[in-house]
């Protein structure tokens, strides 16, 4: 568990550093760490993170032969990106009040760890949104995250995707800014980005539908939200 931690390290520095120090929980077993974290009903889930603490599931006990270095490496950083992210944004009492959406949050993690082999293909995506009209994976996630774990992640990590390389990586620590300085998610967004949330959301699933990644370039950048 050192190794991986010695390795996320220098790769977090990217968008700034820890603030607290982060207690790192090993638990014994996949029910001990759902029981710890109160989340029931995730078989894929192997750790949890907020402002200052960690809660992993015994490498030895992910699957029959264990978790590589590699692997633990990969999750490490995933779930360092979370503590770090919380501490960037906010302090040990505020972090859970900020009204980070879910695909910021765990598409930075994601991003930040190189994640996008395991998630459903941006194409993937876009079949998943003629198939149900209906459905928004981005905004409203929440029964998607559920039963389809893997699509989630994958939006999440391509919604992010977009919003660095549409408006760089210097937006989004201006954002986490914005919030530490004492502005919730959505108002902190507008004022770092130019727009709101809601219509950075809306045009990355155009983006998607009219399949805007097979020009291997993001949209221009919209300037105003649209409807």
């Amino acid at each position: 568990m050192q190794r991986a931690v010695d390795e996320a390290l220098p790769k977090l520095e990217r968008w700034g550093r820890l603030r607290e120090r982060v207690t790192i929980k090993v638990m014994p077993d996949h029910k001990s760490l759902e029981d710890a974290v109160r989340q029931h009903g995730l078989d894929w889930l192997r750790a949890w993170s907020r402002y200052d603490d960690m809660f992993v599931q015994a490498p030895a006990t992910w699957g029959l032969a264990g978790a590589t270095q590699p692997q633990i490496n990969e999750l490490l950083l995933h779930e360092l990106t979370h503590s770090l992210m919380y501490q960037l944004a906010s302090d040990r009492l505020g972090w859970s009040r900020k009204q980070i959406p879910l695909w910021f949050r765990e598409g930075m993690a994601s991003f930040t760890a190189e994640q996008s082999y395991r998630w459903v293909t941006l194409e993937e995506i876009a079949r998943h949104l003629e198939r149900v009209p209906e459905s928004d994976p981005v905004q409203k996630p929440e029964r998607l995250y559920r039963v389809d774990s893997n699509l989630v992640y994958g939006v999440a990590h391509y919604a992010f995707s977009f919003l660095v390389g549409r408006y760089g990586e210097d937006a989004v620590r201006a954002l986490l800014s914005e919030m530490k300085g004492g502005k919730d998610f959505p108002e902190a967004f507008e004022s770092a980005i130019g727009l709101t949330a809601e219509a950075f959301t809306r045009d990355f699933t155009r983006y998607v539908r009219w399949r805007g990644f097979r020009s291997g370039r993001a949209l221009p950048r919209i300037t105003a939200p649209q409807n």
